[in-house]
């Protein structure tokens, strides 16, 4: 007989922390220096004039200036054209 009463396994109570991500400047901001502009897993939205990439592909601003979003056509080394998201900071 068991000594216990049966109670059964909890798989799904685990949960990892929140991360972050999105855009943090939206378009017509004001960025400083050193802003985050985007915080983003892989760079889904590529990086213009006066914005640098950090090492986990965040985009922040170089110079200070309003933020603009914009589209660019890219080749792929297939040869196809796909429209991409980037991102500057426009002085001004």
């Amino acid at each position: 007989m068991a000594s216990t009463k049966a109670g059964g396994s909890a798989k799904n109570l685990n949960d990892s922390n929140p991360k972050y991500l999105g855009v943090k400047l939206g378009n017509g901001a004001a960025a400083r220096p050193g802003m985050v502009i985007v915080r983003q897993r892989g760079t889904k939205i590529m990086a213009g004039t006066n914005v640098r990439v950090g090492k986990d592909h965040t985009l922040y601003a170089s110079t200070a200036g309003k933020v603009s979003f914009t589209e660019r056509r890219k080749t792929g080394f297939d040869g196809r054209t796909t429209r991409r998201k980037v991102v500057s900071v426009l002085a001004g």
